[in-house]
């Protein structure tokens, strides 16, 4: 099963997330982010979180859909996240999690990888590309000249390319930057790597 979670930073504007959230058939918004889909006249099937950014008129009206969780020590994209896991919707695309503050940008890409621990198959859609955390070694589907940047948590990480402008050979990647601004040279690119995880950015 899909999911949608439609999170409570920067509301998208590019025509795919706005097609993701538009089309879903099982989509959450994260606390305030009803605001946005009450102007497009669109009734999610959850709204998950503390609530706290809630206004008590949208409370009344979507009452029978408030799944509240106090939780302080977990954020409400994690909720969303939890609320699907515990119902079996194991693919999620999650939008409007980045352009506001910063610090909560980052945050929410670092969480990636625990829900894909969690054993979940997630994926960032933002105005420009996606993100996608790996686990393990993969080949993703991709187009000519895209722009393509990798992300490594673990410094120990030892990654091996195929099929990008800049190849990295049994090498690592230090400090963020350097694997940023790469480029795919053809429909996939291959990244080998050990141990885990890697975070992929791919431009539209």
């Amino acid at each position: 099963m899909n999911a949608v979670i439609v999170a409570n930073g920067k509301f998208p504007e590019h025509p795919k997330p706005l097609r993701l959230i538009h089309e879903a058939k099982t989509l959450l918004c994260c606390d305030g982010s009803i605001e946005h889909l009450v102007k497009l006249g669109i009734t999610p099937t959850a709204i998950v979180g503390d609530l706290d950014s809630v206004s008590p008129e949208l409370r009344e009206r979507f009452k029978n859909i408030l799944f509240h969780d106090p939780d302080q020590n977990s954020n409400d994209l994690t909720k969303a996240v939890s609320w699907c896991a515990e119902r079996n919707i194991n693919s999620i695309s999650i939008v409007g999690a980045t352009g506001k503050r910063e610090d909560h940008t980052v945050g929410n890409i670092g969480l990636l990888v625990r829900y894909a621990r969690m054993g979940l198959q997630v994926e960032m859609v933002t105005d420009t590309g996606t993100i996608k955390p790996l686990l393990e070694s993969a080949k993703l589907t991709s187009f000519p000249g895209q722009q393509i940047s990798i992300f490594s948590p673990v410094n120990q990480t030892t990654i091996t390319t195929n099929n990008l402008k800049y190849p990295i050979d049994n090498g690592q990647i230090p400090e963020w930057w350097m694997g940023t601004l790469n480029e795919s040279l053809g429909s996939w690119f291959e990244l080998n790597f050990s141990p885990g995880p890697l975070l992929v950015y791919q431009m539209y």
